[in-house]
């Protein structure tokens, strides 16, 4: 059908667009011929059949040849007649899935393309509205010029408003799309995130909050689209605060945040209760991020405490979850990257923790456990990547701080009750040179690295240790050895 009659297909829409009962029909048959059966837009080609993909695509090809087609199929999405407009979203549909470039391409050629589309958002049916959005989730994928237009033609204004229609988190999967579009229009888009920030959007990012509360359901179960909800709304904020966006950009969105209490918001999701651990990793990772390099928000991050008894601060609740061992991998490491983050940039931060190493410290108290003490802790756990972790930590108390590494050449550990203390220095030397856990070697490297960086004193000590040069030195010389026979040398 698509070989024998494409183009005379095409040659119909063309000369019976006033007669929308055959426009109707022939938009009908060309989504079958490009798309076959296929009801998911965002199915990999690999769950469909080889030979029916390769065909949609050829026939997708052939079509997007002519820019004046797409230019033919944008037009018809102006036509209110549900017969029209609806079959011309599904082929405008099926066509991205299949070529998303060249259609993209062809979209921006045509003046009023996207303006087309954003009309639809706006349609009473919803059939078309939702269908509309799933248009966009295709069409604003990477493309910064296709994401500047669709924002610049109010596109937050009326996401938001669908999104407020539907009931934000228990909005179904309606809500999932909108926060898609956001997703797509904000990630790796300096333009964008300026205009989200200008436009007072990351305030009404609050309301998401509200719904979180309700929790779960009768049944003692989070609802699994109000997670996906939720997820995808934590990585929109994400987007507004990676560290890969521009520096100024990053800091001018964490103020935001904070002053309007967004933080102060997504810092009390850690601590509901019952959350998924999907989530609650998720969440973790977008609090790291929300306070990395931003000392108010770094600031705000310590000062909380989680509703136990007796209450705990919430760093400290993070690291027990770090050095469990029953914890899922992901969440550990979550933890381990907002610990970095809470750590960048704040001395302030860096000094707190080392201070609850110290010796007859007098802001510890010695009934409550400590950040430090669990860092320390999980030094001698069994468990070689909860070595890993909390060595990769303690170095990121140091990192750029030489009064703190001056500071840490006080520990003293005590692992035996009949033996003498020993500096902090010796214990991890003396960990470095026994284990045989190639992990929880690369950890203690780390932190001894950072240590010694940039520190004479600390330099010292190292040289002070006796088995520490014969050790260092005979490494040295087997990776040498290693590295010769690898390559086809005799030692």
């Amino acid at each position: 059908m698509g070989a024998q009659g494409l183009e005379t297909l095409i040659s119909a829409l063309r000369a019976d667009q006033e007669d929308n009962e055959i426009v109707s029909y022939v938009l009908d048959s060309l989504c079958n011929i490009i798309t076959g059966g296929l009801e998911d837009p965002f199915e990999s080609p690999a769950a469909t059949d080889s030979n029916s993909e390769d065909v949609g695509i050829q026939f997708t090809e052939i079509f997007a040849k002519k820019n004046e087609n797409i230019a033919l199929l944008l037009d018809l999405l102006a036509e209110k007649d549900f017969k029209i407009r609806w079959p011309s979203l599904k082929l405008l549909m099926g066509l991205l899935r299949n070529k998303i470039k060249e259609i993209q391409d062809c979209v921006l050629a045509y003046p009023m393309g996207v303006s087309r589309l954003m009309d639809l958002l706006a349609d009473s049916r919803e059939i078309i509205r939702n269908d509309a959005l799933l248009v966009l989730v295709l069409l604003t994928r990477t493309n910064s010029n296709i994401q500047k237009i669709v924002a610049f033609e109010n596109a937050f204004d009326k996401v938001f408003d669908i999104i407020t229609a539907e009931g934000y988190t228990e909005g179904g999967v309606v809500v999932e799309d909108c926060l898609l579009v956001l997703q797509n229009l904000l990630k790796n888009n300096t333009s964008n995130q300026n205009f989200f920030k200008e436009g007072s959007f990351i305030q009404k990012l609050l309301p998401f909050h509200d719904f979180i509360d309700a929790g779960p359901n009768d049944s003692g179960e989070w609802p699994s689209q109000k997670i996906s909800n939720l997820l995808f709304f934590l990585q929109v904020v994400r987007s507004l605060v990676s560290p890969t966006n521009p520096i100024q950009v990053t800091n001018s969105a964490q103020k935001v945040m904070s002053s309007c209490g967004l933080v102060a918001k997504l810092c009390s999701l850690l601590m509901a209760t019952g959350i998924p651990s999907d989530l609650l990793t998720e969440t973790i990772c977008t609090v790291a991020e929300v306070v990395r390099g931003d000392h108010r928000n770094q600031e705000h991050l310590a000062g909380l405490s989680a509703p136990t008894t007796p209450p705990k601060p919430v760093l400290v609740v993070l690291l027990m979850s770090m050095v469990n061992e029953k914890q899922s991998f992901d969440l550990r490491m979550a933890v381990l990257y907002a610990f970095e983050c809470f750590l960048y940039k704040n001395e302030l931060g860096q000094a707190q923790i080392i201070e609850t190493l110290l010796p007859n410290s007098p802001t510890v108290d010695p009934n409550i456990v400590t950040s430090g003490q669990l860092l320390c802790g999980g030094l001698f756990n069994n468990d070689s990547l909860t070595n890993w972790l909390v060595c990769v930590a303690l170095s990121h108390t140091l990192i750029d701080n030489k009064t703190q590494k001056e500071q840490l050449l006080r520990v003293q550990l005590a692992t035996d009750p009949n033996a003498m203390p020993v500096s902090l220095m010796t214990q991890v030397c003396s960990m470095l040179q026994q284990s045989l856990k190639f992990q929880k070697r690369a950890g203690i490297l780390v932190l001894i690295g950072t240590w010694l960086s940039q520190c004479p004193l600390a330099v010292s000590h190292f040289l002070n240790i006796p088995t520490n040069i014969p050790y260092v030195s005979f490494t040295l010389f087997a990776f040498c050895v290693r590295t010769k026979c690898n390559n086809g040398f005799h030692s």
